[in-house]
């Protein structure tokens, strides 16, 4: 009797389980993140006009992506991709979990020096969900919310989270069931699997940017984009089968350097007037769109389009504030926006950004108001019903913008959001290096710690960002200044130490 009966409570327990996964009806989400890709570097414009620099570029993809769902024209991110990655895994801006620059080595800084100035020991170290590892911000992964909540997570790509032998070099650490080909490195040794993606012969990686886990591909002549896609596709047949809702991180090394020749479209554009550099950039661009494109097609077969939500975003500017460092070519640009990667004007920090939700977002619709690369954290929470209660000490500093996908405005139109880069990122140009930012309603304020200039932005007005009213409007910017300097305090930020005297150089609020 005893032995029926058990029978049928673990029939009943298992009918209910399968039950319980075909009717688990939340959304699908997929992540689509691309590395280094400029504001422009696209044939999707997301100025108000369509400009040469996008008829430099083919992405259908994204066009048809943009004609589904509701492309966002002033979606930020951090200057530089270790920040914005770290913001996006814990919802915290990047003032207050201090991975102000790129992260590889452990306990190494990546900044270069400059006479006269001591830097701060920034969390050089990364991000990671525990452990006691020094220069570490501790937070909580929403992937392991999601997958605690019943999601299947995958990651196929660059992590870039925590620096080599952390916790956080590995997306395991994060709630990722799946992870392909992400570690410690920011970027990629090479794309071409004739050099093994930066692996010797024997395994052994020649380069720390060396891609892992793409044995397979070895020498077969596919470029790692299109490697990594095929992974990708794979998962989504396998996240499918599971019968429980998904997130698929897609996070491509594509765009970023070296730029290596996707043959399947270098030629095409060689034969298009383009400079090789030129052509090498665009077929990488096209190569990465391809993969969207494939992925697209993958979410349509699978049947389960209509409850897929599919966002597409960049991690930084694309590497356009200095072309003399890279030989003089200018193989990208973020026009009309000024300077690029690494710098917090507006080339380094917006971002191209796309969200397709079936049933919610209107076909080919626009938002104009503006979002940051933490506000994802508590947006995809909310698209897959996770509710989640931050800890008193770790508080989210991203806002959801679902209420923007439904087509309502900005929730509130004063909303303040702060960049702090108090780091030598090694490279010159406009914006870059020693400085901190606040974007609050038309105005953007930049400061620079070191020299104490103050530029002031009125962006709907002047995107390209040419005309500093810091000078014109004392009083605005006084208070962008008090709000910054408060802002930077309360978030417990950093900032460089004055050799001369030993002590710190001002916050904004303290200097005229």
């Amino acid at each position: 009797m005893r032995s029926r009966l058990n029978l049928f409570c673990l029939a009943a327990l298992s009918a209910s389980i399968a039950n319980a996964k075909i009717t688990d009806k939340r959304p699908d989400i997929i992540l689509f993140m691309v590395d280094d890709m400029g504001w422009q570097d696209t044939s999707l414009p997301f100025a108000s006009d369509t400009t040469a620099y996008n008829r430099m570029f083919r992405t259908p993809n994204m066009e048809r992506l943009a004609a589904s769902g509701m492309k966002f024209t002033q979606a930020y991110a951090c200057a530089i991709s270790s920040p914005t990655r770290c913001s996006l895994i814990t919802g915290a801006n990047n003032a207050r979990h201090r991975v102000t620059n790129w992260t590889l080595q452990r306990d190494k800084s990546t900044d270069d020096s400059m006479l006269g100035v001591i830097l701060p020991e920034w969390n050089w170290n990364g991000v990671a969900q525990s452990g006691e590892v020094n220069n570490t911000y501790i937070g909580r992964s929403f992937v392991d919310l999601l997958r605690q909540s019943g999601y299947h997570t995958i990651h196929v790509g660059k992590a870039h989270f925590g620096a080599i032998n952390t916790p956080g070099e590995n997306p395991a650490h994060w709630g990722f069931e799946t992870n392909i080909a992400g570690h410690a490195g920011g970027g990629l040794a090479t794309y071409l699997s004739e050099n093994n993606y930066g692996h010797r012969p024997d395994g052994s990686a020649y380069s720390l940017l060396a891609i892992p886990g793409l044995e397979k591909y070895w020498g077969s002549g596919v470029f790692a984009t299109e490697a990594l896609t095929q992974e990708a596709l794979k998962e989504i047949d396998r996240a499918v089968a599971y019968e429980q809702p998904y997130f698929l991180y897609m996070s491509h090394y594509a765009v970023h350097i070296p730029i290596d020749k996707d043959m399947r479209f270098y030629n095409d554009y060689i034969d298009r007037g383009y400079s090789p550099k030129e052509a090498a950039y665009a077929s990488l661009v096209e190569g990465m769109d391809k993969s969207l494109g494939d992925i697209l097609d993958k979410v349509e077969q699978s049947g389960r389009a209509d409850r897929t939500i599919i966002i597409f975003m960049s991690d930084n500017g694309g590497l356009a504030s200095q072309p003399e460092w890279r030989d003089g070519e200018l193989y990208t640009q973020n026009y009309p926006l000024r300077s690029g990667k690494g710098s917090l004007l507006e080339g380094g920090i917006r971002e191209p950004m796309i969200v397709c939700w079936p049933g919610v977002t209107t076909p080919g619709s626009e938002c104009n108001d503006y979002t940051m690369i933490e506000d994802f954290y508590p947006t995809i929470l909310e698209m897959a019903d996770v509710d989640f209660v931050p800890d008193a000490d770790k508080p989210i500093d991203g806002f959801s913008f679902v209420p923007m996908l439904r087509g309502e405005p900005m929730p509130d139109p004063e909303r303040e959001i702060v960049w702090n880069f108090p780091n030598i990122w090694g490279n010159e140009g406009p914006g870059i290096n020693l400085n901190t930012a606040l974007r609050r309603g038309q105005y953007k304020l930049i400061y620079n710690y070191v020299t104490g200039e103050k530029e002031l932005y009125d962006i709907p007005a002047d995107i390209s960002e040419t005309t500093n009213l810091a000078t014109q409007l004392p009083e605005v910017t006084a208070f962008m200044s008090k709000r910054l300097g408060q802002r930077l305090r309360d978030m417990d930020a950093q900032r460089p130490v004055d050799a001369a005297t030993g002590e710190p150089f001002p916050w904004p609020d303290e200097i005229d």
